[in-house]
C-alpha cells in the first residue's frame, strides 16, 4: 500500500481526496498498487467531514513518517509551500502540486532536488488545470522541436471576455457577475492583470526550451482596458478578443508575452469560450496540435494532481525525466516583435493618425466620436512611436497573425 499525504484541505486539496476515494478501484489498478490518503495537513479542523480523522496540524508528522512516500501540495503560494516541498524531496518523498506560483519561482531547483534524491516533483495541474499539457511536452512530443506555444490559460478572463463578446456587456459588470458566481476572486488582480497566465506561460516556455524562462521577464498586459466597443469593432472584422499567453523560439531570439489579441474565426482558439482553456503547440515536424478542456476548478485540477500521484506510484525510486535547467533564457525585448494593430483614436485625431501611420485600413461601426483602423505590420517600437505622433489612442489591441 502506498501512503499519500495532502497539504491543504481547500478547494483543490479536498478535490484530490475526493478523486482518490471516488475512483479508488481504477486508480489503484493504474498505479499498480493500492493508494491511501493517510494524512491531510491544514490549520483548521473539519468536524463532521468524512476524513476529519486524517487531519493533522503539524507538518513534521508527515515528514517523519517513513510510510508516506507521495505528498500532494495544494496549499498555493510560495511560503510555506516551498519549505515543505523542499524538505519532502530531500527526504525522498515525491511531491505532486497544482501550485503554479511555486513552480514558476523554484521549478528548476525543486526538480534537481528530486533528481538528487531519487524521487519526483510533478506539476501537471499547475498550468492547465485538468488539461494534460506538461506530460505531452515531456513525453508525447519528445521527437519534436517545439518552437511555439500559444494559450488561453486563464478561465476567469476567458469567461469575462466571452460574456462581453456575446452580451455586449462592459468589463466591470461582467467581473462583478464572475465574482458572484465564484469564477473570480474577491481580489481579481492576478487574473485580470494577466499575472496568472504569465506564470503559466513561463512554465510552458521553460519546458519548451529546457532552460529557465523567468516570469518577471515576460511582458504582461491584462484585460482591464478592453471595452464593449472593442468587441463591436472585432465583430465587424470577423474576430474576437482573447487574452493570449505566447512564446516563440525563433532565429531572432526568444519572445514571450501575455496580452489581449484579436483573433479571427479561422483560428482554433477563437472557439474556446467561457471558463475553458486551450494550449496551441507548434512543433517543427508535427505542425500544430491543441489541448483543450477545463483549465481550473476543484475536480479537473484535482484529477491532474492525482494523475501525477499515479505516475509517482509507478516510478518509485526512479526519477521521471523533466528537462528544465536553471540557466536563464534571455527573453528578447518586445519592441522588436512585429504584428498588425487595431487602434481607436478620437475623431479629431483622424488626420494625425493617417499622417503618422500612412497606410491603414479604416474600421467603422458607426461610433461618430471615434476613428478606428488597422495598421500594416509594424514592430512594437515603431507602433509606439507612430501612435505618439498621432497624439495617443483610446485603445489598441494586437492582431494575431
Amino acid at each position: 500500500m502506498i501512503q499519500v499525504a495532502v497539504l491543504g484541505y481547500g478547494t483543490v486539496g479536498s478535490g484530490v481526496v475526493e478523486v482518490i476515494e471516488t475512483n479508488k478501484a481504477d486508480i489503484n489498478k493504474k498505479a499498480g498498487e493500492e493508494l491511501n490518503v493517510k494524512y491531510i495537513l491544514d490549520l483548521r479542523d473539519f468536524p463532521g467531514d468524512p476524513y476529519e480523522n486524517k487531519v493533522v496540524h503539524d507538518y513534521n508528522i508527515i515528514l517523519n513518517d517513513p510510510e508516506v512516500v507521495i505528498i500532494c501540495e495544494t496549499m498555493g503560494g510560495v511560503k510555506p509551500a516551498y519549505d515543505f516541498t523542499k524538505q519532502a524531496l530531500m527526504a525522498g518523498k515525491s511531491v505532486c502540486t497544482s501550485n503554479k506560483e511555486l513552480v514558476a519561482n523554484h521549478g528548476p531547483e525543486l526538480i534537481q532536488i528530486a533528481k538528487d534524491h531519487q524521487c519526483n516533483y510533478l506539476f501537471e495541474a499547475s498550468v492547465g488545470g485538468g488539461i494534460p499539457i506538461i506530460r505531452p511536452l515531456n513525453y508525447s512530443l519528445t521527437a519534436e522541436k517545439i518552437d511555439g506555444i500559444t494559450g488561453i490559460l486563464n478561465g476567469t478572463t476567458n469567461y469575462i471576455l466571452t460574456k462581453m463578446d456575446k452580451e455586449g456587456a462592459d468589463f466591470e459588470d461582467v467581473l462583478k457577475e464572475a465574482q458572484e458566481k465564484g469564477y473570480a476572486e474577491r481580489n481579481p488582480e492576478a487574473d485580470v492583470e494577466g499575472y496568472d497566465a504569465c506564470r503559466k506561460i513561463a512554465i510552458l516556455s521553460s519546458l519548451m526550451c529546457g532552460k529557465n524562462v523567468k516570469y518577471e521577464d515576460i511582458y504582461t498586459e491584462g484585460i482591464t482596458k478592453i471595452s464593449s466597443a472593442d468587441f463591436k469593432y472585432a465583430r465587424q472584422m470577423n474576430k474576437s478578443v482573447k487574452l493570449l499567453a505566447m512564446s516563440r523560439d525563433t532565429e531572432d531570439g526568444f519572445f514571450a508575452m501575455v496580452a489581449p489579441f484579436m483573433i479571427s474565426k479561422e483560428h482554433p482558439l477563437y472557439s474556446v469560450s467561457d471558463v475553458f482553456n486551450a494550449v496551441y503547440v507548434h512543433g517543427n515536424m508535427l505542425g500544430d496540435s491543441m489541448y483543450y478542456g477545463r483549465g481550473a476548478g476543484k475536480l479537473p485540477t484535482a484529477s491532474a494532481v492525482v494523475s501525477d500521484v499515479v505516475d509517482c506510484a509507478r516510478h518509485q525510486g526512479k526519477t521521471i525525466m523533466c528537462f528544465w535547467d536553471a540557466e536563464n533564457v534571455k527573453v528578447t525585448d518586445i519592441g522588436d516583435a512585429k504584428r498588425k494593430f487595431f487602434v481607436r483614436v478620437k475623431a479629431d485625431q483622424k488626420e494625425a493618425a493617417m499622417k503618422a501611420f500612412g497606410s491603414l485600413a479604416e474600421v467603422s461601426v458607426g461610433i461618430a466620436e471615434e476613428f478606428a483602423f488597422m495598421t500594416q505590420v509594424l514592430s512594437e517600437k515603431e507602433f509606439n512611436e507612430k501612435i505618439e505622433q498621432a497624439g495617443g489612442c483610446i485603445n489598441r489591441i494586437r492582431i494575431m497573425a
